[in-house]
């Protein structure tokens, strides 16, 4: 889910007339997408929303749809493996591996919540959405991101335990302590989410309904209301603070304990294997904030609609498909007991 700052450029999308069914105008890109207005102007209420996707190409819809169903079986595949082998496997019952199973149940949330739309979208020519069907996605995605953002963080924290105090390791993140904050991650996300879908549902909408993305999110809804109040400007700064820069915070604060355990070990093999234990959680928290930053470090002259899509669709499609292989490709546990599950270890003599 986007953290957004309301003073970007105006959108780009706009709709001509005054009959029912108008033409989507987006710089020539949806000149002949024809949408459904469900707008009330006298008190500014829609019904639903038209989502304008990537393109209106009928032959690069249909490639798109052949890609994102690829990504999406892969997705649901890979994130269901971890989460089976971890509930099965006792080898595979400690916090790490909790806590991977934790954000592989996340990504095949995640994943659930924008793809099958996204598809529907690439073939049909309805592209509308309802009202309620917005808000739902709205508030899932918030939820769902929100707590993989905490998640991370406590992940971090984890690694950090396991290498300083390998011997204390198990008495430390006690089963009770790794279900905590597992709770508490998922309880931070989902409350921050329903701040900001009751605060972002409250604006009056007035215009077209045209979301120039491929879901609903708060970038093209804040383009949608008529005035953007100061207040609301606040509740997404403090969200950014307690739900992005906190996190991340945590994050670097952790590896920085992380590093200077490292660098107490004396023999080269034990530095390299206590750096590899955290090598996985380093690259997914790279790539799940590096293109959150990637969007909202630039100046807002330079912000791109259709680079924002492509960076989106990263992280809300594409990573939930890279994690399980981040965490299961290098680790042998996983491909242990991957091999018991389907009987391809061979027999003890």
């Amino acid at each position: 889910m986007r953290i957004y700052n309301p003073g970007n450029p105006e959108t780009d999308t706009k709709v001509s007339g005054s009959s029912r069914f108008e033409f989507c105008l987006n710089d020539g890109v949806a000149e002949n997408l024809r949408c459904p207005l469900s707008i009330d102007r006298s008190n500014h209420t829609m019904t639903e929303f038209i989502l304008v996707g990537f393109t209106t190409d009928p032959l690069i819809q249909l490639i798109l749809f052949v890609v994102f169903l690829g990504v999406y079986s892969v997705t649901v595949m890979g994130n269901i493996t971890p989460i089976v082998l971890i509930c099965k496997d006792s080898q595979l019952h400690t916090p790490m591996y909790f806590f991977i199973g934790n954000l592989a149940f996340l990504d095949l949330w995640y994943s659930f919540v924008y793809t099958p739309k996204i598809l529907v979208t690439c073939i049909s020519e309805n592209k509308s959405i309802s009202l309620a069907g917005c808000v739902a996605q709205f508030f899932f995605s918030a939820g769902l991101g929100y707590s993989e953002s905490y998640l991370l963080a406590t992940m971090a924290y984890d690694r950090y335990v396991a290498i300083s105090n390998p011997h204390l390791y198990a008495q430390v993140m006690s089963n009770r302590l790794c279900t905590y904050l597992v709770i508490c991650s998922y309880t931070g996300g989902f409350v921050s989410a329903t701040i900001l879908t009751s605060n972002t549902f409250t604006l009056d909408f007035c215009g077209d309904n045209v979301i120039d993305d491929i879901f609903c999110d708060v970038p093209p809804l804040v383009k949608l209301a008529c005035d953007v109040k100061e207040s609301y400007q606040d509740v997404l700064y403090f969200l950014l603070t307690s739900n992005v820069i906190t996190p991340i915070v945590l994050i670097l604060t952790s590896y920085l304990f992380i590093i200077a355990a490292i660098l107490k070990i004396r023999s080269t093999q034990g530095r390299l294997k206590a750096f590899s234990t955290c090598s996985s959680h380093l690259i997914s928290v790279t790539l799940y904030y590096g293109s959150i930053l990637y969007i909202y470090s630039g100046p807002s002259s330079s912000y791109s609609l259709d680079r924002d899509k492509m960076v989106s669709t990263f992280y809300t499609v594409v990573l939930p498909m890279l994690n399980p292989m981040i965490y299961s490709l290098r680790n042998k546990d996983v491909k242990g007991a991957l091999k018991k599950l389907f009987k391809l270890t061979p027999p003890e003599v």
